[in-house]
């Protein structure tokens, strides 16, 4: 069984959420207290961490952050506020998904469900072969898609899951175009609508990482009015 833990102080809510969850086959452990539940989500191991943002003790921007340090486990940032701000940091901080309360209890359990199978999938391809694998090179830019590994002048770069399955969608697509829509269906594997702020931080948290100067992206191109492309 699945295994997540659920950081929200609401316990009304947390109880509604893991009971959902379980009906599903996913086991849910429940901390209200911010500082308790970081030092359980880095004690012990998850198959995600469904966090909310405003916490008693420790808010979930520095928890997600800490997390983030240490382990590769999907975030999924639960809350009330609508503000992009809100999103955008939290994105830039290492979550994997935004969901603004209220949302649909069976929502919440696609969104889990989608992100473990896809961090799953992922992992299982990094850990297959003991070969290099496929790898997709651009200039300076080397993708060992098989080892989870990015490249850049030799120098190993970190990216999170997310930010990895996207680079290496667009890599494995040169000169073609997708919108932001495009990218969250096919990449996130969910409905895209209201959530294009999260393919742009990922694109934009990407190029902080590979390109030599992310203002003028030679790897992962701009096209106004259309979308992104990887160059051919």
């Amino acid at each position: 069984m699945k295994r997540i833990l659920i950081i929200e102080d609401n316990l009304e809510i947390a109880e509604l959420e893991r009971d959902f969850l379980e009906a599903s086959a996913i086991e849910s452990v429940i901390e209200t207290d911010g500082t308790k539940g970081l030092e359980r989500a880095l004690q012990e191991d998850f198959d995600l961490i469904l966090l909310d943002i405003m916490l008693p003790g420790t808010d979930g921007f520095h928890i997600c952050r800490r997390i983030r340090e240490e382990k590769e486990v999907p975030i999924l940032m639960v809350s009330a506020k609508r503000e992009d701000m809100d999103k955008i940091r939290g994105l830039g901080l290492g979550a994997d998904d935004y969901i603004i309360k209220p949302f649909s209890p069976t929502e919440l359990v696609a969104r889990v469900k989608a992100h473990i199978t896809r961090y799953e999938r992922l992992m299982g391809k990094a850990q297959q072969k003991a070969a290099d694998g496929e790898v997709i090179r651009s200039g300076d830019l080397e993708i060992y898609v098989d080892k989870h590994r990015v490249y850049v002048k030799g120098k190993e770069i970190a990216l999170t899951n997310r930010e990895f399955e996207l680079l290496v969608f667009l890599a494995k697509h040169p000169g073609l175009v997708f919108s932001r829509d495009r990218l969250f269906e096919r990449v996130w594997g969910l409905d895209a609508e209201g959530d294009t702020a999260t393919v742009m931080v990922h694109i934009n948290r990407i190029r902080e990482k590979i390109e030599p100067d992310p203002a003028k992206p030679i790897y992962i191109e701009t096209v106004w009015g259309a979308g992104y492309r990887f160059k051919e």
